[in-house]
């Protein structure tokens, strides 16, 4: 496949074009020029990019699918697309399936199943076997066929003596742990965040604290053994103030927020719209602002999507009963739009520091290397309906909005996909 864009403006601190507004033209899955006004061949495909930016292509480490197991609410093939109509290159999926991906079996179908995408699909196993927060589950061995990381997904470690184990036996083997940051003492059943807001809805609240006292707990088990962690989905300002301090201080921490948590506040819950109902609960305005201001000076490494997709009877019910979770792989660019992120800050947080983060080879636009990129335009506004939605579920409260931020086209493992 030959393929030249024209006129587009690299998004990529690691490319020495950043900035720079130029064609670029691709080969055989790989860029092979990168200047100004590059003339088309013969059989060469020509893609007017102007306004556009390039980036090295989305990666999103937060990401929930069905296979195996729910394949009602997303196969690899429907992830697949979704990710890619929402600029994504690559994605790493979550162990709560059915069966868990507890594994090396479980990992092997995940890559086998995925091996013919556009989309890179890196398993995480699981912590614990079976997600019971107690039984450690065959890391070495998901490793060795190839897991990039560790996680129970959305539920918390309880247990402080496996968690300090997990981390020994982890950093043992050059392993990753990503641990989702709530004490479940604390929040119990709540749903919501505790504030004016929940008092005004008549809903029990979880509160800051216990996002926080988890967090602190992890930081601690984290330095004792000199073992590095991931928060993920942290969604309060004391969150990111305890990361910068302990940043500050040298902690092997990095954390990411999901994208709905830099737009949607507690306010949006007043309808009791279950499509908001997600894992951290939306928070307060003052939690965003500090979160954005945490993406922007460093605290936060990368941004994630948070994909939670489900059938609609575990959406279209009352609030109390309904499934935690919002798609995101498809409007992730559009909440970095809504909040004010700029090409440059998309490319690092979106890009870049997701692949750093798993330790995974980061793409670059660059003369001779391997094409993996996403060309998107920040202004054009689409209509997000379940014609365009990509996913076999529908769990979003942005169906059938207008939004601003449109991937153009993806480029990845010698596939091309367009998107007008």
């Amino acid at each position: 496949m030959k393929l030249v864009i024209t006129g587009v403006t690299i998004a990529d601190p690691n490319s020495p074009f950043n900035q720079n507004t130029c064609d670029v033209r691709v080969a055989q899955g790989k860029l092979i020029a990168i200047g100004e006004s590059l003339s088309p061949e013969d059989g060469e495909t020509v893609f007017d990019g102007t306004g556009c930016y390039l980036s090295p292509g989305f990666f999103d480490l937060n990401c929930a699918i069905g296979d195996p197991g729910f394949e009602t609410r997303e196969d690899i093939e429907s992830a697949a697309a979704a990710a890619q109509a929402g600029g994504f290159t690559g994605i790493a999926v979550l162990p709560h399936t059915d069966p868990v991906v507890h594994s090396k079996a479980e990992v092997a179908y995940i890559l086998n199943r995925s091996r013919e995408t556009l989309v890179d699909i890196h398993p995480i196993g699981a912590i614990s076997k079976d997600l019971d927060g107690k039984t450690l589950a065959e890391l070495y061995d998901m490793q060795q066929a190839g897991a990039v990381a560790f996680s129970d997904g959305n539920k918390p470690v309880a247990d402080d003596g496996f968690m300090s184990r997990a981390l020994q036996y982890a950093k043992g083997m050059n392993a990753l742990l990503m641990v989702y940051p709530e004490n479940g003492s604390i929040a119990g059943k709540a749903q919501v965040n505790e504030s004016r807001n929940s008092v005004l809805l008549g809903m029990k609240g979880v509160p800051a604290l216990a996002e926080q006292m988890q967090i602190s707990r992890d930081l601690f088990l984290s330095a004792y053994h000199d073992a590095p962690i991931h928060i993920s989905t942290i969604s309060t300002a004391g969150a990111v103030a305890l990361i910068k301090r302990a940043k500050r201080e040298g902690a092997k921490v990095t954390c990411d927020v999901a994208a709905h948590h830099l737009v949607f506040t507690e306010e949006l819950l007043n309808d009791f719209d279950s499509n908001y109902k997600v894992k951290p609960p939306l928070r307060g305005k003052n939690d965003v602002k500090a979160l954005i201001a945490g993406l922007k000076d460093g605290t936060i490494d990368a941004i994630s999507t948070q994909h939670r997709p489900h059938e609609i009877e575990h959406k279209a019910v009352e609030f109390e009963i309904a499934a935690y979770g919002i798609l995101g792989l498809q409007t992730a660019l559009p909440m970095l739009v809504k909040a004010g992120l700029n090409a440059q800050q998309i490319a690092d947080k979106l890009s870049i520091a997701p692949r750093k983060v798993l330790n995974l080879v980061v793409p670059v636009i660059e003369v001779g290397a391997e094409a993996n990129f996403t060309l998107y335009d920040l202004k054009t506004s689409w209509l997000y309906d379940e014609a365009s939605n990509k996913s076999k579920s529908k769990n979003s409260p942005l169906i059938n909005q207008q939004l601003s931020g449109k991937v153009k086209l993806v480029y990845n493992n010698n596939k091309l996909e367009t998107y007008g």
